[in-house]
């Protein structure tokens, strides 16, 4: 019997995010090191955070969160 996450995203939905993110760029490195930079700053941030946030993979909450920056521009404000 397969243990599932508290989190509802499957991987299909994860490569669907990836995707996205890759399609929408345009410098496939960029956005790679772009994604690789922001999980690497989540990490570091959650160890301050709540046991409840680190079930999810760092990497998989930067895609999951980039992909939504992308698909809904509203929840990053005008700077």
């Amino acid at each position: 019997m397969l243990k599932r996450s508290k989190f509802e995203t499957t991987q299909s939905q994860i490569m669907h995010r990836a995707e996205d993110l890759i399609s929408a760029a345009s410098n496939r490195y960029r956005i790679t090191v772009q994604v690789a930079n922001r999980a690497k700053r989540r990490r570091y941030e959650d160890f301050d955070s709540p046991a409840e946030d680190v079930m999810m993979k760092p990497v998989l909450r930067a895609i999951i969160e980039m992909s939504d920056e992308l698909t809904q521009p509203e929840i990053i404000g005008e700077v």
